[in-house]
């Protein structure tokens, strides 16, 4: 009876991945792997630092894809191997040690088969692109600068696990602990599509450890999230639009990381629009940093216009009660609830360390399932 419940789930499996290889289109992906592999390997490859490095990035993701993607093929016919083995095996010690472990495998093929599925639903169209998340401290004084610097961490531990490259472009701390505000990017295909159903409110409420003893604190952080743009998307901004400061690069407590003015501030007077880098250690880099990102967000605000309609790319996000997404509870009990989605965990130190799959997930079905406006 159980090889006929694991060969009905089997075959759903199957009908799964086809459907998601119809999707991704594996002749196109491996045409794609093919292209890059020649730009890869040309010569003057790294005349351009910046271009290379954008092709060995798309040629890497793009041969992880595939490699994925046949290795699930090749672990969906080994299991139906393995129930071969479990029907024919006359040691029944054995065959239940066999039908354990292709149970087990199984469960492994319906969680990987199903985060695979939730990526096929990313086809807006800013998914592809890489992202630039900017994380400020709300509601909540000393405690929401610490939960500020606390998402920072679990995104970045998001990051690492999943191999993707993130660069910190700007942070400014808090006088008494954690940061009043930061922005990083994450440069990996898709990187918006997954993040951007991270961007609104998050609520943390613990026992503050910087308050008076056993009295429960409630803070808040906002996160906004934004496609960065490639270079043909480029608006033209008029030098006499822009407001650029400098000034010196800082680290935690006001510590003096750079002894020039290579940090820059630029100000886009017609619209109010504020971005700092400080990442890098040449004033000129940071203002090309700077204008990239400023670029990307006027660009966003171009073409809400032009469309008629809000996208919600980056939305309004006060940081206050009243439009949190998500709650991160400490005490009295433990528990991080999505209030979009449901979708809840009872380890809040999992997801402070970056185990986040689960409620992106759960995120891009719930976006997928609202009505269209």
């Amino acid at each position: 009876m159980a090889e006929l419940d694991f060969s009905q789930q089997i075959a759903e499996l199957r009908s799964t991945f086809g459907d998601i290889r119809a999707v991704v289109d594996v002749d196109a992906l491996r045409a794609r792997v093919v292209e890059l592999s020649e730009q890869a390997g040309a010569p003057d490859l790294w005349d351009d630092p910046a271009a290379a490095q954008k092709v060995t990035s798309s040629l890497s993701h793009a041969q992880a894809q595939l490699a994925k993607l046949n290795s699930i093929e090749q672990r969906l016919d080994d299991l139906e191997v393995l129930l071969e083995m479990v029907s024919e095996e006359d040691d029944d010690a054995l065959a239940a040690e066999t039908a354990v472990e292709a149970e087990a495998e199984l469960a492994s093929l319906q969680k990987l088969m199903g985060e695979l599925e939730v990526q096929t639903l990313l086809n807006g169209e800013y998914d592809p692109r890489p992202a630039v998340i900017t994380i400020r401290a709300g509601a909540g004084g000393v405690d929401a600068a610490d939960f500020a610097e606390m998402l920072l961490r679990m995104y970045l531990r998001w990051a690492e696990q999943h191999k993707y490259p993130v660069t910190v472009m700007d942070t400014s701390y808090a006088e008494e602990a954690g940061i009043k505000s930061a922005t990083f990017e994450v440069d990996a295909p898709y990187a918006f599509g997954n993040l951007s159903v991270e961007a609104g409110t998050h609520r943390l409420v613990r026992m503050s450890p910087f308050g008076a003893a056993g009295k429960r604190q409630t803070s808040f952080a906002a996160v906004e999230v934004i496609p960065l743009m490639e270079e043909t998307d480029e608006i033209e901004i008029p030098e006499n639009d822009i407001r650029v400061d400098v000034f010196r690069s800082s680290g935690p407590g006001g510590q003096s990381v750079n002894t020039t003015d290579s940090a820059v501030r630029i100000t886009h007077i017609p619209t109010g629009t504020v971005v700092s880098m400080q990442n890098e250690k040449s004033q000129i880099q940071n203002r090309a940093a700077a204008l990239r990102v400023l670029q990307s967000r006027l660009l966003l605000l171009k073409r809400e216009e032009e469309n008629a309609k809000k996208k919600e790319l980056a939305g309004n996000i006060t940081a206050s009660w009243g439009d949190q997404i998500r709650s991160y509870v400490l005490a009295p009990y433990q528990m991080v609830k999505d209030l979009r989605t449901e979708h809840e965990v009872n380890n809040p130190s999992n997801v402070f360390d970056g185990d986040l799959d689960g409620f992106i997930n759960a995120g891009i079905r719930w976006r997928k399932s609202k009505p269209v406006d």
